[in-house]
């Protein structure tokens, strides 16, 4: 086992990283930038080093400095948390160039996922179901990417090979409109992602977000932990997530879990990773896989009793996976809610000294958070300031539990997205389970509300 960890990320997330490498008996180091040097994983970490000044350019992607401050700490792995350069797969070969580990998958496993291209193609191979799309890239002949449109069917979507996060995308519900978005997309794709490459994939209309937990070591084990519903989403931002997903049969999540689960083994996966699929009619579509920790990993947790954050820690140590599939259990109900320093319905960032904090606690109620009275939120990175996760032995529990928990917790000094979230604890769609990924966005539309918090 490692005896140093540095944490190449920021709030929430280093917390719940330095706190699982405390477990394991691990020192950590805590890199920061200025804005963050009066936060609360920077003092509980064992050491800390600030990389550089508050924007994430100069700082937490600063690939230089995170290596410098390894090489003086004498730490022995990174782990990069989510986000900034969790999926970067030359920040990964770089890491172990310079003698470390990199508590995520290989390099090129990295950039095989990262690319939705090649991806899709793994997957066909390792008999993951895909969306009906082009096999591969578009081409360059106008009336190739028409032929093809025309026998997907429409509306398509064209899609950056390269994206990420909502971005890189198009719908396209008429051939007049096609080529002009496509031209469109590539040149997005180019200055966004340095990547002109796109694809085209049938536009399922109302599917649902349905993604499989993973977890595989370097000597070919792999199981799954199970599915969470990411539906609930605005403009491709998940708010709230939960697991199991309401009314899918359980042969059904174990069929596709294995499928997950053998695909991991066929292209040499290492640690924690998840599989995101569209779900519609029934049927679980490929969409592409996150090669990192996710954000709403704690709800899996709970419904599992699995340590996602130590699993990555020991499968990067070079231990053979520990758990067989048949020991994983799946129990109750869990539900994750976001919680963002924003306005409540407008979504405009809300950075500030929070005056008043306030969380709940009671049976079922964990928040993940590095927040506390008198700490600023800076304005330099993402607005999410904690995770409020409310678990169960039933969903109807959990959201008893979430909606008390919401009540009882108290952000002052900034504007949060409480409110929301105790508008869509009592939402019917909600309530009822198995929303699609549009159900948010067009609630929004028809009930506005107002910016008042």
């Amino acid at each position: 086992m490692f005896e140093k960890i540095l944490i190449a990320n920021r709030g929430e997330i280093a917390l719940r990283v330095l706190r699982a490498c405390r477990e394991l008996g691990i020192r950590t180091v805590a890199v920061h930038s200025v804005a963050d040097t009066e936060a609360k994983y920077v003092k509980l970490a064992d050491e800390s080093v600030c990389i550089g000044p508050p924007p994430s350019a100069k700082s937490y992607l600063n690939v230089p400095a995170i290596i410098s401050a390894a090489e003086v700490t004498d730490s022995e792995a990174i782990h990069p948390g989510y986000g900034f350069l969790s999926e970067n797969a030359d920040f990964a070969e770089r890491v172990e160039q310079s003698g470390f580990v990199f508590i995520g998958p290989r390099a090129e496993t990295i950039r095989l996922m990262g690319d939705k291209v090649s991806a899709k193609d793994a997957m066909r191979a390792a008999g993951v179901p895909c969306v009906p799309g082009s096999e591969g890239a578009l081409p360059d002949d106008p009336k190739e990417v028409m032929r093809i449109a025309n026998a997907i069917g429409y509306p398509v979507i064209v899609k950056a090979a390269g994206g990420g996060g909502g971005r890189g995308m198009r719908v396209v519900h008429t051939s007049a409109a096609l080529l002009n978005a496509v031209t469109t997309t590539k040149a997005e794709a180019e200055a966004a992602f340095g990547n002109p490459v796109v694809y085209m994939e049938k536009y399922l209309e109302n599917p649902r977000h349905v993604e499989i937990q993973v977890l595989a070591d370097e000597h070919g084990n792999a199981v799954h932990l199970g599915e969470r519903d990411c539906s609930m989403q605005r403009r491709h931002q998940k708010v709230i997530e939960e697991a199991p997903a309401p009314g899918i049969d359980r042969k059904v999540i174990a069929k596709i879990g294995e499928r997950c689960a053998e695909a991991c083994r066929k292209i040499g996966y290492r640690g924690a990773g998840t599989f995101e699929f569209l779900f519609e009619n029934g049927e679980f579509y490929f969409i592409e896989m996150n090669t990192r920790v996710q954000v709403e990993h704690p709800v899996t947790e709970l419904i599992t009793g699995v340590d996602i954050v130590q699993a990555q820690v020991r499968i990067a140590a070079g231990e053979k996976l520990w758990l067989k599939q048949k020991d994983i259990a799946f129990r109750g109900h869990a539900i994750e809610c976001r919680i963002n320093a924003e306005d409540p319905f407008r979504f405009t960032p809300s950075p500030g000294r929070i005056t008043n904090w306030h969380v709940p606690g009671g049976p079922g109620i964990r928040v993940d958070s590095h927040a506390y009275n008198g700490y600023t939120v800076p304005q330099y990175y993402d607005s999410m300031i904690g995770k409020l996760i409310a678990a169960g032995d039933s969903r109807e529990q959990a959201v008893r539990r979430m909606r008390i928990a919401l009540s009882e917790m108290v952000i002052e000094g900034i504007k949060s997205n409480i409110r929301l979230h105790q508008d869509l604890m009592l939402d019917a769609g909600f309530v009822a389970g198995g929303t699609s990924i549009h159900y948010l966005e067009h609630k929004l539309e028809n009930q506005p509300g107002d910016s008042q918090d």
